[in-house]
């Protein structure tokens, strides 16, 4: 959500930034519903302070014995319009709210200029991708073959965009998902929590999923929202709350089922386990202030890329550009793995600080230790990593010319010591 007073401080400000997400100018149709507003309600403070006044004057005449019905005439006439303007004001505060909402973020400054991933930037590179010296398979070629990787029979029984995973297969998932819980508590600090997979609207609006991409979530009958990611429940875990400065930064990381209907990728990666209506991913949340949150989505970044680096998968970090750049981001990071099998890059993990764009939807905020200031926190979330892409990326990596799956040596204590998953 953005602050209405930086856009009355510099309206050509907010278009040049909105122009830069290929949108048309929004600041005078705002501060047109935010004068009207204004208007009211100076118009109703007016009006209070005559009624006031009248109120006086009134008893005054009934003590002296005077006529004070012209004087009633008016603070009833009054009344009726401060109810009217009251009326106007709202309504001019839910349109305004209707007009922000609906906008994406600020973008940094230096996120690089462009029309959509074609103008991305890659910003480094980490390992080199393996020359297998056969032809590799792509991972829904081996999961089949070894037996493990069902679609057929998912499809049956859920539709299209799920999976069946078995044996070695769905025990390699768990542990991937493991590992990297395990790593991210022991070593990088975050805080294991177990979180809500069904969340209210309140919660969904927080991290900006809704109203505007209603489409993309599964609901129930009952108001509620599957979470698409452990994002939305970890991030609004601050909602509403003034937080102690010596309680940050907060990091907070889950395991979760993620639920998605995908419903702008009609015809995209429809083959194999790649892009799913459900799936698992380790999440993530550092919640900051203001003046670190560069330094925490380097960091938080890092985090990621770690996984991937103890799992000797080669990767790149890229920084999006101004179209390819999420609703809520003001800037983001993705970490794109080698698929062998695709003989492509393929997005595992996107790292974000949204600044406190949802920190102003959630209304979270922070004290300084001198209890003096108060500031909206600022909020950042990722990838790390998602674990079904970490499962291509394994299976594609490490197969064999035999169609078998060597198992990367972090994962095997985790498999009760299997090395190599094989056909029967």
């Amino acid at each position: 959500m953005h602050d209405i007073r930086a856009i009355r401080a510099d309206p050509a400000a907010f278009d040049a930034a909105m122009a830069r997400r290929r949108l048309v100018p929004k600041a005078a149709d705002i501060l047109g519903l935010d004068k009207t507003r204004r208007d009211r309600l100076t118009r109703l403070q007016e009006a209070q302070a005559r009624r006031n006044a009248i109120s006086k004057q009134i008893g005054q005449l009934r003590r002296q014995g005077g006529d004070s019905a012209a004087l009633e005439a008016e603070s009833a006439a009054l009344a009726a319009a401060m109810a009217e303007d009251e009326r106007g004001a709202a309504e001019m505060d839910g349109a305004i709210k209707a007009v922000l909402e609906g906008l994406p973020n600020i973008l940094d400054a230096d996120v690089p200029d462009g029309p959509d991933e074609s103008a991305n930037v890659v910003l480094k590179q980490w390992g080199t991708p393996r020359e297998l010296g056969f032809a590799p398979k792509q991972h829904f070629e081996l999961g089949e073959a070894l037996g493990l990787m069902d679609f057929a029979t998912a499809a049956k029984i859920a539709g299209a965009r799920f999976t069946i995973l078995r044996g070695a297969l769905a025990r390699l998932e768990r542990a991937i998902g493991q590992f990297m819980l395990d790593l991210h508590t022991r070593e990088h600090g975050y805080e294991e929590t177990i979180v809500p997979l069904l969340v209210n609207a309140a919660t969904c609006y927080g991290t900006g999923q809704l109203p505007k991409f209603a489409e993309d979530l599964f609901a129930t009958t009952d108001g509620r929202y599957l979470i698409p990611t452990a994002e939305v429940p970890l991030t609004n875990t601050v909602a509403g709350e003034i937080i102690a400065e010596k309680r940050l930064p907060i990091r907070l990381t889950a395991l979760t089922e993620c639920f998605r209907s995908e419903a702008g990728a009609a015809g995209r990666d429809t083959r194999g386990y790649l892009r799913q209506h459900q799936f698992r991913k380790v999440e993530l949340v550092s919640i900051t202030r203001a003046e670190d949150s560069d330094a925490e989505h380097a960091r938080m970044t890092a985090c990621a890329e770690r996984v991937l680096e103890r799992l000797d998968l080669a990767y790149r970090r890229v920084v999006l550009s101004s179209g390819d750049t999420g609703f809520g981001a003001a800037k983001t990071f993705d970490l794109e793995v080698w698929l062998p099998g695709q003989q492509m890059w393929r997005e595992i993990s996107s790292c974000s600080t949204t600044r406190d764009f949802q920190a102003r939807r959630m209304n979270a905020r922070w004290r300084s230790a001198d209890g003096k200031a108060v500031a909206y926190v600022h909020t950042l979330n990722g990838s790390g990593v998602a674990v079904g892409r970490a499962l291509i990326a394994v299976m594609e990596t490490c197969q064999q010319a035999d169609g078998s799956i060597l198992v990367p040596a972090p994962l095997r204590p985790y498999m009760g010591g299997t090395e190599r998953i094989a056909a029967p």
